[in-house]
């Protein structure tokens, strides 16, 4: 069964989302992270997707007091990503109460670093974003997907795969915050050629039926924000989803 993650958007404390990830779409809404937390956790939720929008500018995490909280008032499972690019930034996110990492811009800048991170915090414990500006050429970005990499995402999943990677993330950036379904094909390309590796899907889901097709297809988890925020997607209807995730 898929799993269902809400994502929490973070910019400079307060919950937004963009469309196709342009800042100047940039919509605040007025919830706090952590009661928002505690909402999907009281509808049977148990992991959330917390993305740190200034540190993934900044290359370093800007709101690690977020995670603090929601670890410290919750029994959420945090999933943290904007801005990790060092082992020290990861000993932090843990100390504040993340469970999982999910890493994007150091993947392409250092990937001999985000490699060794696989071994020595574990395959579990470890998510690779592998975002990409459309599924057309498949570029990837990344820098809060600000910057392209001039690298194809295939060739850079393949370089971690065949280094013990279990989980990716991947968004197609041009759906993602515009309510217009996922890219289906996309996801079951990726599954067709990366079967042993679970596949988290991102951006341009509209209700439950998007999730229950991306789940028949064999997708490991989805996350979702946007629906939800418009009022679009209602938390009880996901209840048939929820599954755990190991710890």
């Amino acid at each position: 069964m898929i799993q269902v993650i809400p994502s929490i958007a973070i910019r400079k404390g307060k919950v937004v989302k963009m469309r196709k990830g342009d800042p100047a779409s940039e919509k605040a809404y007025d919830e706090n992270p952590l009661d928002l937390a505690k909402r999907f956790e009281d509808h049977g939720i148990e992991v959330v997707h917390v993305v740190d929008l200034d540190g993934a500018e900044k290359g370093t995490p800007k709101n690690m007091h977020v995670i603090e909280a929601i670890a410290g008032y919750t029994d959420l499972k945090i999933d943290v990503t904007g801005g990790i690019s060092t082992d020290g930034d990861i000993s932090k996110a843990y100390e504040a109460g993340a469970d999982y990492i999910t890493a994007s811009s150091i993947a392409i800048t250092d990937p001999e670093l985000f490699a060794s991170w696989i071994v020595s915090y574990g395959r579990e414990k470890i998510t690779l974003g592998a975002d990409v500006t459309d599924i057309q050429s498949k570029e990837l970005a990344f820098r809060g997907w600000q910057t392209k990499a001039h690298k194809g995402l295939y060739e850079h999943v393949a370089y971690f795969y065949n280094r013990g990677l279990k989980y990716v993330k991947t968004t197609d950036i041009s759906r993602d915050g515009v309510l217009e379904g996922p890219a289906f094909d996309f996801y079951a390309d990726m599954i067709k050629t990366f079967p042993e590796i679970c596949v988290l899907a991102s951006g341009g889901v509209r209700g439950v039926d998007d999730i229950q097709r991306l789940n028949d297809m064999g997708v490991f988890a989805v996350i979702f924000g946007k629906a939800y925020y418009e009022g679009i997607l209602n938390l009880k209807d996901l209840e048939r989803f929820l599954v755990k995730r190991p710890a």
